[in-house]
């Protein structure tokens, strides 16, 4: 079965950089564009970033255009999720998702798989 699995998260304090993973398996991975979203306590599971099969497309959240960067390894089955000059507000689980579309879409509910997430906190 299709499994994305997170990797990479952590306590940082602010200013400083993560880079998140995630591995997938169960799919042809080139195949599908792929997508990172977070979800903050209290607040709904908001866009980050996606990237296209090929990993020559990219789009960001206005939020964290600048500061991450997404990126792939399709022979290695993985996406990337570079997070520099962390702020106290990119706090959240962090979440990989698949889309079988291979669209760049900014819309959860159209992806259809979905790691279990992995926990992001940034001290002040």
């Amino acid at each position: 079965q299709v499994q994305l699995v997170e990797s990479g998260g952590g306590l940082v304090q602010a200013g400083r950089s993560l880079r998140l993973s995630c591995a997938a398996s169960g799919l042809t991975f080139s195949s599908y564009a792929m997508g990172w979203f977070r979800q903050a306590p209290g607040k709904e599971r908001e866009f980050v970033a996606t990237i296209s099969r090929s990993g020559s497309n990219s789009y960001y959240a206005d939020s964290v255009k600048g500061r991450f960067t997404i990126s792939r390894d399709n022979a290695k089955n993985t996406m990337y999720l570079q997070m520099n000059s962390l702020k106290s507000e990119d706090t959240a689980v962090y979440y990989c998702a698949a889309d079988r579309r291979a669209v760049l879409d900014l819309r959860s509910e159209r992806y259809d798989y979905w790691g279990q997430g992995t926990q992001v906190t940034v001290s002040s």
